[in-house]
């Protein structure tokens, strides 16, 4: 291994977490990567001169797997009930559970399950609110 390289891994190596975190961020902007680019796929990678699947595949619309659960208004009579589920299904605390009831329409959760979000929607549907899964 080259030597050059072997000092900068020994020298990341022995950054604390925070100074990681920051050299991440850094990282990120010199090159112009986004997080949106940094999340896998939803599928894993084909392998480098791996043949593309046929045509007929790609024109098929790939079922949706990740829902976000959004809050789009409550019952001003049950505002302290939704904003008790929203905290038992989210674990924020009281403070910001009512800001984001009160700054509705808010994402509750994304990136669930169908099974999840259809049970995320009864129980703050059954607290009070009114709820959209997209």
């Amino acid at each position: 291994m080259d030597p050059k390289i072997k000092d900068l891994v020994d020298q990341i190596a022995s950054l604390s977490l925070l100074e990681a975190a920051q050299l991440t961020d850094a990282l990120k902007e010199r090159l112009g990567i986004s997080d949106a680019m940094m999340m896998p796929a939803a599928g894993a990678a084909p392998a480098a001169g791996a043949t593309p699947p046929p045509a007929a595949e790609e024109a098929a619309a790939p079922e949706k797997t990740a829902f976000s659960v959004r809050l789009e208004k409550f019952d001003p009579a049950s505002k302290i009930k939704v904003i008790k589920e929203v905290r038992a299904l989210t674990g924020l605390g009281l403070k910001e559970a009512k800001e984001l009831v009160e700054n509705a329409p808010k994402e509750i959760k994304a990136d669930v399950k169908k099974e999840e979000a259809e049970e995320l929607k009864e129980k703050l549907e059954a607290a009070g609110g009114t709820v959209v899964i997209e």
